[in-house]
């Protein structure tokens, strides 16, 4: 196949499908309001982990989730505007979150995970970009000791896995990380990882690779997606009106309001994360670093230090809380104490999230030519480069070896 591929949406999933489509001879047209890659991948905390392959919704969780979504200062919090559509989606949450779903969720995770970090690579190769990936731990950082257990289940199933993991005790966490607070007692130490030292760049350079490599990028918001009376498919814009045979929704949270016309209600919702960025941080961190009390995680990046986490449910535009300013630069600090707070960056973006942690990928049932790549959720830098992959053997119809029903649409 050589026709022309039409992805709406420039984000790094959006990105790694044009990549993928290019290699194997398609030329692509991506299609989004801003510039491709500075949405919601702009601002995550730059982990790229193959280990990361546990769901949010994991055995337990029902018990805390009343306190944290008491405690102000808890990563957790839901707009009042937005209960009537979270309590149906938090009860699919919750029913996820027994073990032997949480092994079949990780199973379909650690597909799309496990070669993030080689298929990076491979992608930058050629830019004179190849360090925006760097070697990385990632490390869990717990200021109780005790609950740094490596048989807690998240980890179990990553050791069971093949992961490396290691617990180590505070003094091993000094040697590590001397900016480090010294409450932290013990860590959970996982190896074979990478980040993304920024993660806004890495979608830039990639989507420049993508426009040297001759796709057309087309700056418009799209409005509407309908079928075309030749059986294609008609992109509504707010500009004009594009066709396209074969259509790659890649748009994250904004996908769901292009599929409603169609008949196709998806469970999708706005977890909207934040970051802090400090600018002169005059402290850095050799690896990336997760506070599992306040579930934030800080990494040093080219720009400064970042501290990035929270899940605030809400409407898609609703404004960034201010609030969340100053709750992630205390828990920076109480995270690394010598840390400049200076020129503090405030950011805010929207994870595409559905109940079960899996993203929407292969193609729409009924609607042919129109294929899915989002909803993502907290994982999206690690598994574009993977959803690329998958993406451009289903669109060149070429059969992946694995089994995508767990990320089929029709699983809702």
């Amino acid at each position: 196949m050589t026709e022309q591929v039409t992805i709406i949406g420039a984000g790094i999933v959006g990105i790694c499908c044009a990549l993928s489509l290019q290699e194997r001879g398609i030329p692509v047209r991506l299609v989004d309001r801003g510039e491709p890659g500075q949405e919601t991948s702009f601002g995550n905390a730059g982990v790229v982990s193959p280990w990361s392959i546990i769901p949010q919704a994991v055995p337990g969780i029902w018990k805390k989730l009343p306190q944290m979504l008491l405690d102000p200062k808890s990563a957790l919090s839901v707009r009042a505007s937005f209960w009537p559509k979270m309590i149906p989606w938090g009860l699919r949450f919750l029913g996820k979150s027994g073990e032997k779903t949480v092994r079949e969720v990780s199973d379909a995770m650690e597909l799309l995970c496990r070669p993030s970090i080689d298929l990076y690579r491979r992608h930058l190769q050629g830019t004179e970009h190849e360090n925006l990936i760097t070697d990385s731990y990632y490390i869990h950082a717990f200021r109780n000791p005790e609950h740094a257990d490596l048989d807690e289940l998240g980890y179990l199933i990553r050791r069971e896995k093949g992961g490396e993991l290691e617990r180590i005790d505070s003094a091993e966490l000094r040697r590590l990380e001397p900016a480090l607070s010294k409450d932290f007692k013990a860590a959970i130490v996982i190896k074979g990882q990478a980040r993304a030292t920024s993660p806004g760049r890495l979608g830039a350079v990639l989507a420049e690779k993508v426009r040297v490599q001759g796709a057309e990028v087309v700056r418009t918001e799209v409005t509407k997606l309908t079928r075309a009376e030749d059986g294609g498919w008609q992109i509504g814009t707010s500009q004009e009106t594009l066709h396209a045979h074969h259509v790659v929704l890649a748009a994250g949270v904004w996908s769901a309001d292009l599929l409603k016309p169609l008949g196709l209600p998806v469970p999708l919702v706005a977890e909207r994360g934040y970051h802090v960025e400090f600018p002169t941080p005059s402290a850095v961190l050799n690896n990336s670093i997760m506070d599992v009390d306040a579930k934030v995680v800080a990494s040093s990046m080219q720009g400064g230090l970042r501290v990035a986490g929270t899940a605030e449910f809400g409407g898609i535009d609703a404004p960034p809380d201010p609030r969340k300013e100053r709750m992630l630069t205390d828990q920076a600090k109480s995270l690394v104490p010598d840390l400049d707070t200076d020129g503090v960056q405030f950011w805010m973006g929207r994870r595409p999230s559905f109940p079960d942690s899996l993203p929407a990928i292969g193609p729409v049932s009924g609607q042919d030519g129109l294929f899915t790549a989002f909803g993502h959720s907290h994982y999206g830098l690690m598994m574009a480069p993977k959803t690329g992959e998958l993406v451009a053997d289903i669109v060149s119809d070429r059969r992946p070896n694995i089994d995508l029903a767990p990320f089929s649409l029709a699983r809702f």
